[in-house]
């Protein structure tokens, strides 16, 4: 328990602030609904209590290593410009705000624009091995991706591949 702010307005704080550091939700909350508000506010992982220790060691070392792979480029495509470095994104120029998980799967489309990517093979990029397929978690980041990348614009670039998956193109 924290006094003043709970976990998603310290992670809120963090995010608003430009802080990108890996974050993750050590919580008594357990709840679907917390686990995907927890991961869609910016966290890089969730884990709930009671925890084994080497578990939660393991899970440490997995964003450790995704920290240390982070790359240092830019993307553009289609008017998207990725700046990995700095963490910001705009189209035609424009900021785009997103959420550090947003900005994940953007990267990770558009590093692999022209294919379709399955959603086991994001899921696998993005999250951790323990990732529950059945949810839509997936699914509510692109809609929330696509209404900030694609919305305004008449030409969309995030696109489902029904059955298969997504792709950028």
């Amino acid at each position: 328990m924290l006094p003043d702010l709970d976990g998603w307005g310290v992670l809120k704080a963090m995010r608003t602030n430009g802080v990108n550091s890996a974050v993750l939700m050590l919580t008594a909350r357990e709840a679907v609904e917390d686990r995907v508000m927890g991961l869609e506010s910016g966290a890089d992982d969730y884990l709930c209590k009671p925890f084994a220790f080497t578990e939660l060691l393991a899970r440490i070392r997995t964003l450790l290593r995704r920290a240390s792979r982070e790359p240092q480029r830019e993307i553009e495509f289609e008017g998207v410009r990725l700046d990995a470095k700095r963490h910001r994104v705009t189209r035609n120029e424009v900021p785009v705000d997103l959420t550090a998980k947003e900005f994940q799967l953007l990267d990770l489309l558009l590093q692999h624009r022209g294919e379709v990517l399955s959603k086991v093979f994001i899921s696998e990029h993005l999250w951790d091995m323990n990732f529950d397929s059945d949810s839509n978690v997936l699914e509510v980041h692109m809609g929330r991706l696509r209404a900030k990348v694609d919305g305004p614009y008449d030409r969309k670039i995030l696109h489902t591949v029904r059955g298969r998956g997504y792709v950028v193109r």
